[in-house]
């Protein structure tokens, strides 16, 4: 599963960056999405790379995030206990690592808000402007996008 975080605004853009970025239901900064790992995804992740940061995600990060940034329809927060009741998985921990696995998608939840409304990240981005590879908040992070998920929780 690839986590992606949209890290640009979208004024002055492409057409169609812009409408790639709203098929990835990214329609603000510090929203993200998870997506599975299918060549059409990633298609449409390199189109936006330039507005996205973007990598593989592990089941602890992503189990922490949907604990604290998981909502359902109406902001209520997403807990043990719906999760217990609404899938077949004890824990969202448990559904965090069937997530990763592949197994089960986010839309597999009722009422799961497709998309996380991260907090900008702690200490902030080191550029807005540059790669990752260059020293920047774009593109591709590979599993350091971790570390970037959890200072934005």
């Amino acid at each position: 599963m690839y986590a992606v975080v949209q890290v640009r605004g979208v004024v002055n853009t492409r057409r169609d960056i812009k409408e790639t970025l709203k098929m990835l239901r990214l329609h603000h900064i510090n929203h993200c999405v998870i997506v599975p790992e299918t060549p059409e995804y990633l298609g449409m992740i390199r189109k936006a790379k330039d507005f996205v940061a973007f990598g593989e995600v592990d089941a602890a990060t992503l189990a922490t995030i949907l604990t604290t940034r998981g909502r359902l329809t109406g902001n209520k927060p997403l807990t043990e206990e719906y999760v217990k009741s609404a899938t077949s998985y004890g824990s969202i921990e448990e559904f965090a690592s069937a997530l990763v696995n592949g197994e089960v998608r986010m839309k597999d939840v009722p009422e799961l808000k497709p998309v996380l409304r991260m907090h900008p990240p702690r200490k902030g981005y080191k550029t807005t402007k540059r790669t990752y590879t260059q020293g920047g908040a774009l593109g591709y992070y590979g599993t350091e996008i971790n570390d970037l998920l959890i200072k934005m929780r």
